[in-house]
């Protein structure tokens, strides 16, 4: 049993609160938020379900579900020692973009279990986020879920993390004066993360990518992949293994999603000339940002707030659920991905680049707004969206959320 000094337990503070948006100060109000009042909203809602979402608070509140078998770099920890990573979420979702989000971590490993309660949450929510689960049960429980469900269901840490990733790179491809289809690309990690980034980057134009894992690169008809990887080996057109250090050989671009301190000096030198270098493992990276410069790299990302060119999704998942769930879409496809990507990389115009900023920063205020109305017409152009919106008065709507926050 674990003893709390009672005179501390002030410090054991929750990030997150629950507060009423309405007065409850007198019989009226009382009448007005639940008997008798609240039964008239309750007999709409069961004529029209969708009703749901325009007199409750279920339409701006997502779930960001985990069960703690992924959890940043500390791998699998449980699901109360999730909670922490879960209420972090919340609390950005909340502060850049208004999203109300509850943090719900699951005490089940069973991926079939899981897709059984998260189904079940669908008429409290406008959307989920899966957070940190394992591959590759992740890919399951995902898919699944989305062919469940008719609200949005987002794998941040795969999708989120591509579109940041793809957003930075194009930024960085502008600097130095390159097009997506003519460079060599290496993505190290082929776990959720990698394999997102890789199908994301061949999405939007790339034509040459060679995606590594520890024993070397993924090959079609490898033995041991799972059908996302195999799927990816195939779009590359590897055919064989090819070890780490050939693989980078001369390459423009090195993407990691793998292990701390892996991207020596000598691997960066080995690069292309105005090489370009994101380490997102976290939180410690695969190579430091300063020696990856002394290096040679002519741009350089990682996943921290405390180097320049910070690559992660914080600036992401925010805006995407925001646009999405302000159109109420039933999904989240491919198109609004990739009009997350270039809302994101054209907040920074081209005369406005530098080795040190070809991303915005995370605390810029356009970003979310920028994000949340091209998802919203995305949604809207491809069919996925329940109510149809100005795209510009989702961009002025969450400027307006964003400035009071």
């Amino acid at each position: 049993m674990t003893t709390i000094n009672k005179e501390r337990v002030d410090l054991f503070k929750s990030k997150l609160s629950i507060r009423c948006t309405i007065p409850l100060e007198n019989n009226y109000d009382l009448s007005r938020a639940y008997t008798p009042g609240v039964a008239e909203p309750c007999k709409k809602i069961k004529l029209d379900k969708d009703l749901s979402f325009q007199y409750t608070n279920r339409g701006n509140m997502i779930a960001v579900v985990s069960d703690g078998t992924r959890v940043l770099g500390l791998g699998d920890i449980g699901p109360e020692a999730a909670m922490p990573v879960m209420e972090g979420k919340s609390v950005l979702f909340k502060s850049f973009a208004d999203v109300d989000a509850i943090p719900i971590c699951l005490d089940t490993k069973d991926p079939a279990e899981i897709i059984k309660i998260v189904r079940a949450l669908q008429p409290s929510f406008a959307g989920i986020n899966l957070e940190d689960f394992s591959s590759p049960k992740c890919y399951e429980i995902e898919d699944t879920l989305k062919e469940q469900m008719d609200i949005p269901v987002f794998h941040d840490d795969q999708h989120g993390t591509a579109i940041a990733c793809c957003s930075a790179l194009i930024g960085a491809l502008r600097l130095i004066k390159k097009e997506i289809k003519d460079v060599k690309i290496v993505v190290n990690g082929a776990g959720a993360a990698g394999t997102a980034i890789a199908q994301l980057i061949l999405h939007i134009g790339a034509k040459n990518m060679i995606v590594c894992n520890s024993k070397g690169s993924i090959y079609a008809g490898q033995s041991g992949l799972n059908n996302v990887q195999e799927k990816l080996a195939q779009a590359t057109g590897i055919t064989k293994q090819i070890p780490f250090k050939d693989a980078i050989r001369d390459a423009d671009v090195l993407l990691g999603v793998s292990v701390p301190n892996v991207f020596t000096s000598e691997i960066i030198k080995s690069m292309h000339k105005d090489a370009i270098v994101f380490a997102m493992a976290n939180p410690v990276p695969e190579c430091d940002y300063h020696e990856a410069k002394t290096a040679g790299a002519k741009v350089v990302g990682t996943g921290r707030s405390d180097f320049p060119n910070q690559v992660n999704n914080v600036k992401v998942f925010p805006g995407v659920f925001r646009g999405a769930i302000d159109v109420r879409a039933k999904t989240i496809n491919e198109e609004m991905k990739v009009a997350a990507v270039y809302a994101l990389a054209n907040l920074i115009k081209p005369e406005e680049l530098t080795e040190e900023y070809i991303t915005p920063d995370a605390f810029d205020p356009r970003i979310a707004p920028a994000v949340a109305a091209a998802v919203a017409k995305a949604a809207m152009d491809t069919g996925v969206a329940r109510i149809y919106i100005d795209s510009e008065e989702v961009r002025k709507n969450t400027e307006k959320r964003v400035a009071k926050k």
